[in-house]
């Protein structure tokens, strides 16, 4: 039987990171709250190693989430194909489990102002090169 990470794997590796940069800890601080290198972490962010259920509860206590959570959103097994649902929430998930994606995430909700806020993802817009189209 192949012990090889899988989809599944990666999207749990994912949440995982994705909860460590929201709580602003350190590879190195979790890897030690949970008695292993940082380059075990790094592995199991990837996806590359398999996270064992007794592991994955370790790392629910260190990260303060139930383990529910590392499985929120993980595509049903099976389904035929990715609706644009899916496809979205993929996009959010990847984007907010990078640093930057989070902290772009958690400064933008803290604007209050709807027309700074539309000014922004124009900005964002035109330096990804996209047309930007003016509502009127």
């Amino acid at each position: 039987m192949s012990r090889n990470a899988n989809s599944t794997d990666r999207y749990v590796g994912k949440r995982v990171r994705m909860r460590r940069l929201m709580i602003k800890m350190s590879q190195e601080k979790l890897a030690d709250r949970l008695g292993l290198t940082f380059q075990q972490v790094q592995k199991y962010e990837k996806g590359v190693n398999r996270i064992s259920a007794s592991r994955l509860r370790e790392m629910s206590h260190a990260l303060q989430v139930p383990i529910q959570f590392f499985f929120e959103g993980l595509p049903e097994a099976g389904a035929s194909g990715k609706d644009r649902h899916e496809t979205s929430q993929k996009f959010v998930h990847d984007f907010l489990a990078t640093s930057d994606g989070l902290a772009l995430a958690a400064a933008f909700t803290r604007i209050d102002n709807p027309k700074v806020r539309r000014r922004i993802v124009q900005l964002v817009k035109e330096f990804a090169g996209e047309a930007v189209t003016k509502k009127k």
